[in-house]
């Protein structure tokens, strides 16, 4: 049911089994938001990004910002943790899919909880190994930390970071070198892992504003005060600051973290902004 999986580094098979070269002189690596909360509204989505349009990183808020269309492009799933909010669209784009294969990678403890959990035969069908075995909605990945895989044309870094459940963050890297790390859900005590990774852009947790500093602490989240201290560990660390883009807001305090986060860009002297859906950035 689990498997290691690699590709080459130059070409990506698609659903129909022809191969493409998707990468060429100048091609820029592009993130766009597709859920950036840790609520969901009209307005807001659960935590999910996607990678070049094809690579999604969790899946809270996956496949209600996509087309099918869209969704058709996507090739592989990275997921963090099993939380709900980040894994609750997997079964959905298995469901709308299944005439093709998707390739998941995570944890073996997040696999568990999306076995027994979600796709068990009762809530969805088992989409690890249906509608066949042989060509199964959902071929799962069992990726373990500091071990990195290569998933289609990228190179992915799991790293553990500070959860209430056993969480990683992923550094992920295109063929020409430039990269991101996305950290999931995290609290402080990120040292381990800026020993690491050494991306161009973070894309970090940030649930609570400094008011609730005490509450960011206990389920593993953060605030821009407790960011402050993992930022500057960062720099000591890589003798660099990369961008810096939060994400997993709480509507009810954005504005509030939008102002803590400008006032701890100008101390720092760094490029730290909110994400919000659809925002698309190029590196």
């Amino acid at each position: 049911m689990f498997s290691t999986f690699k590709m080459s580094p130059k070409f990506l098979l698609t659903s129909e089994s022809k191969v493409f070269i998707i990468r060429a002189e100048g091609h820029k690596l592009k993130i766009k938001i597709l859920g950036a909360h840790g609520f969901e509204s009209r307005n807001t989505r659960l935590s999910s990004i996607l990678v070049d349009d094809i690579l999604a990183v969790d899946a809270g808020g996956l496949t209600s910002n996509l087309s099918f269309a869209e969704q058709e492009r996507i090739q592989f799933i990275l997921l963090t943790h099993g939380h709900y909010d980040h894994i609750r669209d997997v079964p959905a784009i298995a469901l709308k899919n299944s005439h093709r294969t998707i390739e998941v990678f995570a944890t073996e403890s997040t696999h568990e909880i999306l076995l027994t959990h979600l796709i068990n035969g009762v809530l969805y069908p088992r989409f690890a190994t249906w509608p066949s075995p042989e060509s199964p909605a959902l071929r799962l990945h069992t990726l373990e930390p500091y071990r990195a895989q290569t998933v289609g044309v990228y190179h992915v870094l799991p790293v553990p970071v500070i959860h209430a459940l056993p969480a990683v963050g992923y550094q992920i890297t295109d063929g020409q070198g430039k990269s991101i790390f996305f950290s999931g859900d995290t609290g402080p005590g990120l040292s381990s892992c800026w020993e690491h990774i050494a991306p161009q852009l973070l894309i970090m947790d940030m649930f609570f504003s400094n008011k609730s500093i005490a509450a960011a602490h206990k389920p593993g989240h953060l605030c821009p005060s407790l960011l402050r201290d993992e930022l500057i560990g960062f720099r000591r660390i890589n003798g660099y600051l990369p961008r810096v883009l939060l994400s997993h807001l709480n509507p009810d305090v954005e504005d509030e973290i939008r102002d803590e986060a400008a006032q701890l860009a100008k101390e720092l002297g760094a490029d730290i902004s909110l994400a919000y859906e659809g925002r698309e950035i190029s590196l």
